[in-house]
């Protein structure tokens, strides 16, 4: 039996719900997996080929060993193909999307799957990526809400975006690390800036699925952009340059890739950069899919 798992990117964030919100696009990454005899292959097509392992420690092959260690199972030897779109360091879930892959096709691989429940596959890839702002939509789709319970076990809600909005994403050309990222992040910040922050998340929600025209201003933040700005001046700049004309941007993630969220169509022409390409992705509702031969 050969199995087939295809997740969608991810763009975390937007704007002030850091480490919360997630939105599922329609640019995926797929791969498939069957038992093999013959000892570990890994193959990898599109982004990151000739770039990641392709032994024991490619981490859909680690996401793949962890479902099978969650249910005290040895993963035995497979064959994985994997064939990527999704850009790595580009700040829409290439990580999260291999984890949410691995997971999925380890859990179909068992002889009894249900052994690993939805819930349990989520906390294992919270465990994995260490927040589950890209792992929730990835599973989920659409846009969700994402958070750490006190026990340190993850939870997520989807909810459905308003018909009007559409998503534009001009991809970086250059890469960024996450982890550099969040070391950019201050320990603490102004009491100002977190209650705006709290309001602006609160607001997005609800543009986000009830009235677009507050995305503008919704999409605000002064909790991780301005302290990252200085490592992506470009995207800094194009990420400002969009919200002085009206339109709502943001940082995609850790960046440097920046989302826009529009409800008319962009001229993409006026806006492209050097070292940035821009096109409009749908939203993607279902979220990661599965399927057997």
């Amino acid at each position: 039996m050969s199995v087939t798992v295809r997740v969608p990117a991810t763009s975390a964030n937007l704007g002030p719900g850091y480490d919360c919100f997630g939105l599922a696009l329609q640019r995926y990454d797929e791969a498939s997996a069957a038992l093999h005899p013959g000892g570990l292959r890994v193959e990898v097509e599109g982004a990151g080929a000739g770039e990641v392992p392709t032994d024991a420690t490619h981490l859909v092959v680690q996401a793949m060993a962890k479902a099978w260690a969650a249910v005290d199972l040895e993963l035995p030897s497979i064959h994985l193909r994997c064939r990527n779109c999704i850009p790595h360091g580009g700040g829409q879930g290439s990580s999260a999307a291999a984890i949410v892959t691995g997971l999925l096709l380890g859990r179909a691989l068992l002889a009894d799957p249900a052994r690993l429940s939805d819930d349990a596959v989520l906390q294992l890839a919270n465990e994995m990526e260490g927040h589950p702002d890209n792992v929730a939509p990835a599973l989920l789709g659409g846009f969700t809400l994402a958070w750490t319970r006190a026990d340190s076990s993850a939870a997520a809600v989807r909810l459905q975006v308003h018909p009007d909005i559409r998503a534009v994403i001009f991809s970086a050309s250059k890469a960024s690390s996450t982890h550099h990222s969040r070391t950019l992040l201050p320990q603490t910040v102004p009491h100002a800036a977190a209650a705006a922050n709290s309001a602006a998340a609160a607001l997005m929600v609800h543009a986000m699925t009830v009235d677009p025209g507050y995305l503008l201003e919704a999409s605000q933040d002064r909790l991780h952009q301005p302290y990252r700005a200085s490592s992506m001046p470009e995207s800094a700049a194009l990420m400002d340059d969009l919200r002085g004309a009206g339109i709502a941007a943001v940082i995609s993630g850790a960046g440097p890739s920046v989302l826009a969220l529009v409800t008319s169509d962009m001229d993409l022409q006026r806006w492209q950069r050097r070292g940035f390409a821009g096109r409009q992705v749908p939203i993607c509702d279902t979220g990661a899919t599965i399927t057997e031969s």
